[in-house]
């Protein structure tokens, strides 16, 4: 199928990327515990009729990050829930001889909160938990935007490209670093500070993370059911638009979106485009 490129604004209509954007008052939301069994998995929901909205964090942050789009969500009318994974904010700490599923961990929180089939919106290491979710799992996923990951694809020339354009080293360089845009650290060191503090609470310790019930190949691609927004900053060092133009060349009917002066952190570099896109694709689903 045709792929299309979604553009949320055109970049002469969009806001100055270096004003920042101030976090916005928080929509009503509970806040608890879901024994799942063998882990407690810590979510916030803002609860009502709404169509139900899975936020799935990045390894560098927990349920917190979402302090952007859970407003803009909530507001358009879905059901917003934020979780943390095993290891991170809130749930139980990853037991590095049994660290459990993420994706397994999911079904059981949405089976906890009797959802039926939702949206999934994942940011980076959580592109891994949703796209695996959703090979599992397809019928219980209305659609499903990734950005920055390349689902964890282990072969072929999408897994060769993330490993040729990393250096050696990458993984003592602080995350701030990698996953921040230069244009974001330059404009709002605010923001910046506030991204850092929400890491540090909240991100479980390097190497602490959970497996995976497939391991991705590049040939499963095409056997991805979910309709799928592939979104990336252009200025993001570890999933370049590039990347995603080889991945949704084997996704049938993915869409793409570049989000302008942005790093790996789109959901807080960019939260105003990164929203519309968002809600946009959703909206369509």
């Amino acid at each position: 199928m045709k792929q299309q490129t979604i553009l949320p604004v055109r970049a002469d209509q969009a806001p100055d990327p270096m004003i920042p954007i101030p976090v916005p008052p928080q929509p009503a939301f509970t806040e608890s515990i879901a024994d799942i069994g063998d882990a407690k998995i810590w979510y916030t929901d803002t609860g009502g009729a709404g169509v139900p909205v899975v936020m799935v964090h990045p390894a560098s942050g927990s349920g917190l990050v979402w302090l952007y789009q859970r407003p803009a969500l909530h507001a358009a009318g879905y059901r917003v829930i934020t979780w943390s994974r095993r290891g991170c904010h809130g749930s139980s700490p990853v037991d590095l001889q049994n660290p459990g599923i993420a994706s397994h961990d999911l079904l059981k929180l949405a089976n906890h909160l009797g959802l039926g089939a939702f949206h999934l919106v994942c940011c980076a290491a959580g592109g891994r938990v949703g796209t695996d979710f959703g090979f599992s799992h397809p019928d219980r996923v209305r659609s499903i935007v990734v950005a920055s990951n390349s689902f964890g694809v282990s072969d072929g020339i999408i897994a060769e490209t993330a490993a040729r354009i990393r250096p050696e080293g990458w993984d003592e360089w602080p995350w701030w670093f990698r996953e921040l845009g230069p244009s974001y650290r330059a404009a709002n060191p605010e923001g910046t500070k506030l991204w850092i503090d929400l890491e540090h609470q909240g991100a479980a310790p390097d190497g602490h993370r959970q497996k995976t019930a497939h391991i991705a190949t590049e040939a499963m691609l095409a056997g991805f059911k979910p309709p799928t927004l592939l979104m990336t900053g252009d200025a993001d060092t570890s999933t370049p638009p590039a990347t995603l133009r080889l991945m949704a060349a084997r996704i049938p009917g993915s869409e793409i979106c570049v989000l302008p002066e942005c790093g790996h952190s789109a959901y807080w570099e960019r939260p105003d485009l990164f929203n519309a896109a968002v809600l946009d694709f959703i909206g369509r689903h």
